[in-house]
């Protein structure tokens, strides 16, 4: 068994939502940080624990930031993170290139519910201090809804302002520790 931390600083976990039914919005979150802990004897004994600072959201527009961290949609006076733990990997996280499943459970604002992440492992290599790295790419989606993520405005045309359909996006690089 090999324990890994996220390296934050090469690490990104984005999102998108549909703005006005028409036009695709994108952000980040900058505060991620997390262990995985990897068997490559027994790969269903692999896990995953991630914590997210709800206020470090990014969507390049700080009035749209300062929204998303209020009371209408994550509540980061309340609800400082966002954590994910794995529960289930099917498949093998350790074989270059293959793809396979993470299913685990993921609390926003209180409020947990299972998902499913689609994870390929994308490599290994040493850097230049000696340590050793793995990368892995994730996607997946939520509807915010389920989270208690419910406001929204009605559109004249038809429709609403946000999808209640998000978009994750995940590319971790992981530091060996020990």
């Amino acid at each position: 068994m090999t324990t890994w931390k996220i390296d934050p600083s090469h690490s990104t976990l984005e999102f998108s939502a549909r703005h006005m039914m028409i036009t695709t919005v994108k952000g980040s979150f900058s505060g991620l940080e997390g262990t995985v802990t990897l068997d490559a004897a027994d790969p269903s004994r692999s896990m995953a624990e991630v914590t997210i600072q709800a206020a470090s959201i990014d969507t390049r527009t700080e009035k749209r930031d300062q929204h998303l961290r209020s009371g209408d949609f994550l509540d980061v006076e309340n609800h400082p993170t966002i954590t994910f733990r794995s529960t289930r990997i099917q498949g093998n996280p350790a074989s270059l290139g293959t793809a396979f499943t993470l299913e685990g459970d993921l609390t926003i604002r209180g409020t947990t519910k299972s998902g499913t992440l689609d994870v390929t492992y994308e490599g290994e290599g040493t850097d230049p201090w000696g340590g050793t790295r793995r990368s892995f790419g994730a996607k997946g989606k939520i509807d915010r809804r389920e989270f208690g993520l419910t406001w929204n405005q009605a559109l004249e045309a038809g429709g609403v302002l946000v999808s209640n359909e998000i978009k994750i996006e995940i590319d971790l690089q992981l530091v060996r520790e020990g």
